[in-house]
């Protein structure tokens, strides 16, 4: 009886921390922001109706990883999906390309730039990037951001180099 008591709580212990290290609960940022998902898999981003631009960038660890940190120059290997604030409309995902993304930390937009450093691999983050961190009055042509448009990316780090 004593032997089935401790296989159960075992058991127990570990369907518990299977769930919590492998899911992402639904986080709420001052800005209106809600992101939901399981890590490793796009994340859904839905937006409040009065969700506001910030003035300054947002870093925020939905999972902390436990892997290397990358620094500020990393080459970084991410999954990420990105929308507008303005438009709440997605941008850019990798998720929906099927497979991560390799760049320089010193190859991408400053919020990017200053949002990647001290995140580890295994987690994800919330960045949410004012217009000047990053496009500013010169977006990438052909696209749906709009000029000094903040951003939202939510990113899972896969590897550090």
């Amino acid at each position: 009886m004593r032997i089935k008591s401790v296989i159960l709580a075992l058991s127990i212990t570990l369907i518990l921390t299977g769930c919590q290290s492998g899911s992402a609960s639904s986080e709420v940022v001052s800005n209106g922001v809600h992101v939901s998902g399981t890590l490793n898999a796009a994340p859904v981003i839905t937006f409040d109706s009065n969700t506001s631009a910030p003035t300054s960038l947002v870093i925020k660890d939905i999972v902390v990883g436990n892997g290397a940190q990358a620094a500020p120059t990393s080459t970084v290997t991410t999954h990420y999906i990105g929308y507008g604030m303005n438009t709440k409309q997605k941008f850019d995902s990798s998720w929906d390309r099927g497979q991560p993304v390799s760049f320089g930390l010193n190859q991408v937009i400053p919020g990017w730039t200053q949002g990647i450093p001290g995140m580890k691999v295994g987690g994800r983050r919330l960045l949410i990037i004012p217009g000047d961190l990053a496009y500013g009055a010169y977006p990438p042509p052909g696209g749906i951001i709009q000029p000094n448009e903040a951003l939202v990316f939510v990113v899972d780090l896969t590897a550090v180099q």
